[in-house]
């Protein structure tokens, strides 16, 4: 009897969360010199395809796939979205970085970087608190009581996720440009531990994605 398979595609990074961008992220560090392997593990984690039945598909289908893919695997300077909703409750990023929480500092401080990796879900749990006040453009969120739940921010599409590391990434170009223009005056935006935290993220954001989109045009 002859087994259908259905293949779900991603049309752009909202379908794809941050547990099956992990997972991916593991497998094509593991297999980083096996160009078939990437392919395999962009459709068995991106697609939720069975690996074993890969070699089935037909070459239009095949292809058809790994263009959908390439056409949105490497848009990943997208815009900070300031409020996500989690189990039907509404969560706001931080509104000020400059002002925020003591301890909620200390807990992003010991993080050597701000990239998308193990730590990432604990850290968007610190920046995204549930909204207890919203007035116009301007809102409030929960006092951080440093009780981290990582695992809400597994299930979040990685739009959001990808968002909050361009947020950073923005930032780290402003202070190098403000840092350029007046080396004697330090800019006091935000804390100095999380200043040498961006600059050490500056290299960390596209690695992976790189390494997909040469595999993709190979």
């Amino acid at each position: 009897m002859k087994q259908q398979l259905t293949i779900t595609v991603p049309k752009d990074w909202s379908a794809v969360t941050l547990q099956q961008f992990l997972n991916l992220k593991k497998d094509m560090e593991t297999y980083k010199d096996e160009p078939d392997a990437i392919v395999a593990c962009l459709f068995h984690h991106l697609c939720r395809f069975p690996i074993e039945y890969l070699q089935q598909l037909d070459i239009d289908t095949f292809i058809a796939i790994k263009k959908d893919i390439y056409e949105f695997f490497n848009k990943v300077d997208l815009p900070l979205q300031r409020f996500i909703h989690i189990d039907g409750v509404e969560y706001g990023f931080e509104p000020n970085l400059s002002q925020m929480a003591y301890g909620a500092y200390l807990d992003i401080s010991k993080y050597n970087t701000l990239e998308i990796n193990e730590n990432w879900a604990e850290i968007m749990s610190i920046l995204y608190r549930p909204v207890i006040k919203k007035q116009g453009a301007l809102y409030d969120i929960q006092t951080y009581s440093g009780k981290v739940d990582r695992d809400k921010f597994l299930s979040v599409g990685m739009d959001k996720h990808w968002g909050a590391v361009f947020f950073f990434k923005d930032l780290l170009v402003d202070l190098q440009n403000s840092i350029l223009k007046s080396l004697k005056k330090d800019s006091t935006e935000i804390p100095h531990n999380i200043k040498s935290i961006l600059l050490r993220s500056g290299k960390a954001i596209h690695p992976l994605s790189n390494s997909v989109m040469e595999t993709l045009l190979k």
